[in-house]
């Protein structure tokens, strides 16, 4: 089997336009959820959210670019640019044969599909843009991806609501693991925040408010956010012959199905799911130092989360971190396994834990080392990152410290 390293990260999310304006925010514990902006705003329940403020697409795509490009689609392609360079490959004879591209999202193009619907049904008008069905499809940003550096091996999108980019990613780390490919880009994005996107969330009365305050008692919901994250996957040996800088080890992965419930969260479900990636990844639970939660803020995810952490790492889950940065860039829903990759690895390069933010007084049932409020200075060898997905759908990655 392969070994599989990350040399390129890159990002867009509320926190910031790039990985260090993003890590920065964990760093400081910053809050990007803020009020939304956008049409209909005053007919929505829920008003907040991790928007991108002050994006402005004339400013990075050319005219005939936004034509093709949902906002999601937009997203992906600052975030690879960010990563690829980065990385610094360029892609050409047999290496563009053996790189391809995996890509998480939930909505694809919800943007698009909430322009024309508008246009169709409030407007009344008859006829939408000649590149509609491209600009929506969830596997737009892959494609896009895929055309713009000459990426001509598996690619493809997965779509696993709240899992789907830690999915991608797993099937990545599986596809240069076991020879298939040598490099893949992957991760995920999401842009959801617009009328019809957050009305069909608020019919199912998990969101919040005010505030994301994963763990903490008297939480009230999850926030959404959008964005996209985007990381270079590569073999090994091959990093290693470039001289390239490799940012962190991806050293296993699991994913389960709870098949029980379509939105409730099974512990044991979860349980098999970070267990699986423990075991791929030949860890013992002392291994363990730190895991990025799904911690949606919801009271029914979070303990059923710390439910399960107690149960695989039993007494050693007292001397877990486990931290959910959403509270800081909202959920992302497909993305936001990617986003909060990023954290995974600032705990690994840089000896920092990003915070829960929000945080104001403890749950019986949420009786782990949340890292509550402020970040937190330790050395991490090696971490786990949870995703947990409406139908029943986890999915776990396991990192190590760059060999």
């Amino acid at each position: 089997m392969k070994r599989v390293v990350i040399t390129g990260q890159g990002t867009i999310n509320s926190l910031g336009r790039s990985v260090a304006e993003t890590l920065e925010g964990f760093r400081e514990g910053r809050c990007g959820i803020s009020d939304l902006e956008f049409q209909d705003v005053d007919r929505l329940s829920i008003k907040i959210g991790g928007q991108v403020k002050n994006y402005d697409p004339e400013t990075e795509f050319n005219r005939q670019q936004i034509a093709l490009y949902d906002r999601y689609t937009q997203f992906t392609m600052l975030a690879a640019r960010e990563a690829l360079t980065q990385c610094g490959l360029t892609f050409g004879g047999e290496l563009a044969e053996r790189s391809g591209v995996v890509l998480g999202t939930s909505g694809g193009g919800m943007q698009t599909l909430d322009e024309n619907y508008r246009t169709v049904y409030e407007e009344g008008k008859n006829r939408v843009h000649p590149f509609v069905v491209p600009k929506l499809m969830n596997n737009a940003a892959a494609s896009h991806v895929s055309m713009k550096y000459n990426l001509k091996g598996p690619s493809f999108t997965v779509a696993s609501a709240c899992a789907s980019s830690n999915h991608a990613m797993g099937q990545a780390f599986q596809m240069i693991r076991t020879g298939m490919c040598d490099v893949m880009v992957t991760g995920g994005s999401e842009s959801m925040l617009c009328f019809g996107g957050v009305k069909a969330w608020e019919g199912l009365r998990v969101m919040s408010r005010d505030a994301c305050r994963p763990f903490s008692l008297g939480r009230n919901g999850m926030v959404q956010g959008e964005g996209a994250g985007v990381f270079v996957f590569e073999e090994y040996e091959h990093a290693k012959a470039r001289g390239a800088e490799i940012l962190a080890e991806v050293i296993g992965f699991a994913m389960t199905s709870d098949a029980s419930d379509i939105v409730m969260p099974s512990k044991q479900g979860a349980a098999r799911a970070i267990s699986g990636a423990m075991r791929d990844a030949r860890l013992n639970p002392e291994d363990v130092c730190y895991i990025n939660a799904h911690g949606t803020g919801t009271a029914a995810n979070d303990k059923t989360e710390c439910a399960a952490v107690a149960d695989v790492f039993g007494t050693h889950a007292d001397h877990l971190m486990m931290s959910s940065t959403k509270s800081m860039h909202g959920h992302l829903i497909g993305g936001t396994g990617a986003v909060e990759l990023l954290a995974c690895i600032m705990a690994l390069r840089e000896g920092v834990i990003a915070p829960t933010i929000g945080y104001e007084e403890a749950d019986p049932e949420c009786a782990l080392d949340v890292v509550p409020n402020v970040a937190r200075d330790a050395n991490v060898e090696v971490v786990l990152s949870n995703a947990f997905a409406f139908g029943g759908l986890n999915a776990v990655l396991a990192l190590r410290k760059a060999p």
